[in-house]
């Protein structure tokens, strides 16, 4: 009887001996017995991208360039922040032109006041110089300078050539900042006096918003139409209100309705009581 063969006879055994995969020689890449060095193929393969990447990440930086982009980035933070201070520090750089006009007018005006006191001054100083009796002199000096302390304290009634400002607020927009805008606007242009409705203005005057409308100026409650008496030179106060952008602008904005008026005489004679300080005494006594 010839011997029967059966699945996995010796055929298969000697097959089963041969390995199931011949490692490549070193430095060929498994593309092939012809393969280039380095030349891949697959799902596996890098691109030129990847490469790249590779090659640049993470990065390789010695102490010395490390320094000096440290160095690099302290100076630009430096550049960055003066440059800011700069802008920051001049607020007139985006001014408009008009109120760069009203602010040049502002400082001519009060150069040229302060140069009319100088004058003054000195006029006085050598009137006193020159006076046979200086005792006397002095005593007028002195009651001319109570007088104007007197006005500018709102003690005593004034009277002289400026305007009239009257506000009507039917609408009831008017606001107390904005009647502390015109009257400081009025100082920084000259006036001397200044009365709203039945209240002297001085220099500690102070306005706020009353309840049910209108305002208060030193406690006490003023409502629409707004008057104003102010002292001074007309031809100062008038154009300071109707500037570009100024009080009249502004107002009119709010749907106000102002009128500036000039007049060769103007009595303000609103008084304020003269207050005794509690503690303070002349050092004279």
């Amino acid at each position: 009887m010839h011997p029967t063969h059966r699945d996995g006879g010796p055929d298969d055994e000697r097959r089963a001996e041969l390995p199931a995969e011949v490692p490549a020689p070193p430095g060929t890449a498994p593309g092939g017995p012809g393969a280039r060095p380095g030349a891949s193929s697959g799902p596996s393969a890098m691109t030129g991208r990847q490469r790249l990447v590779q090659g640049l990440w993470p990065p390789r930086l010695t102490r010395a360039q490390l320094i000096v982009a440290l160095l690099l980035f302290v100076l630009g933070l430096g550049l960055a922040i003066q440059v800011r201070s700069t802008n920051d520090s001049s607020a007139l750089r985006g001014a408009r032109q008009e109120d760069l006009v009203r602010i040049l007018d502002e400082l001519d005006d009060r150069t040229q006041r302060l140069e009319d006191e100088k004058r003054r001054l000195e006029e006085q100083r050598t009137g006193l110089e020159n006076s046979s009796d200086q005792a006397e002199e002095a005593r007028k000096q002195t009651a001319e300078r109570e007088r104007q302390l007197g006005i500018l304290a709102g003690t005593v009634a004034a009277q002289g050539p400026g305007i009239t400002l009257t506000i009507d607020d039917k609408k009831g927009t008017v606001e107390a900042d904005m009647l502390l805008d015109a009257i400081q606007e009025l100082r920084a242009a000259g006036a001397e006096a200044i009365q709203v409705d039945n209240v002297r203005v001085v220099a500690g005057t102070h306005l706020s918003d009353a309840a049910g409308g209108g305002v208060r100026v030193d406690g006490r409650k003023v409502t629409e139409p707004y008057r104003f008496k102010v002292i001074g030179k007309p031809q100062d106060l008038e154009p300071a209100l109707n500037i570009p952008g100024g009080v009249v602008q502004t107002l009119e904005k709010e749907q106000a309705t102002v009128t500036v008026a000039r007049m060769e005489k103007i009595v303000v004679d609103a008084l304020r009581p003269a207050k005794r300080p509690d503690y303070a005494r002349s050092s004279s006594q």
